[in-house]
């Protein structure tokens, strides 16, 4: 039963640090230019030199949506691993960890919805470039979807013992 705990709450950490790090980094999509590699995120677009992305004005409440979405996951995320320790040190033998896994889907449903945003509304578009794709933030925001339904089952399941 420790192992498991310790697995989860591994697991768990890992996903805060990978929305951390999708959400901060700047490599939702990558395209190729005359001038090298640009990039693009939730917040900026590089090329040589960052600067603040613009969209237009139709796209830019799906992108402050992203923007939130990933922000409120990630805090979440964090308030579960904290009602998490809480709760592994005041509730009763074989009660079941019920508030951390709900808080953990509301992290989850965060995610999917801005992913989801983001895919819709900005896959495949990166100004001034040809043969864009997705970048490793993307990717890792995908990962961190899957990671978090996982921890949030878990803990819906998981009894202490």
């Amino acid at each position: 039963m420790l192992v498991l705990l310790a697995g989860i709450f591994v697991v768990h950490i890992a996903t805060v640090i990978m929305l951390f790090v999708s959400t901060i980094a700047n490599v939702w999509m990558v395209g190729s230019s005359n001038y090298g590699t640009i990039s693009t995120g939730l917040w900026l677009l590089c090329n040589n030199t960052c600067e603040r992305l613009q969209v237009s004005s139709r796209d830019e409440a799906s992108l402050k949506a992203v923007q939130a979405f990933m922000i409120l996951s990630i805090i979440f995320s964090v308030i579960a691993l904290v009602m998490f320790i809480v709760q592994l040190f005041t509730l009763e033998k074989g009660k079941r960890f019920y508030i951390t896994g709900a808080i953990m889907l509301v992290c989850w449903m965060c995610i999917l919805i801005g992913v989801s945003i983001y895919t819709a509304r900005f896959t495949g578009r990166v100004p001034m470039s040809t043969n864009s794709h997705h970048g490793y933030c993307f990717i890792l925001a995908w990962i961190c979807f899957c990671f978090s339904f996982i921890i949030s089952i878990l803990y819906l399941v998981l009894r202490k013992k």
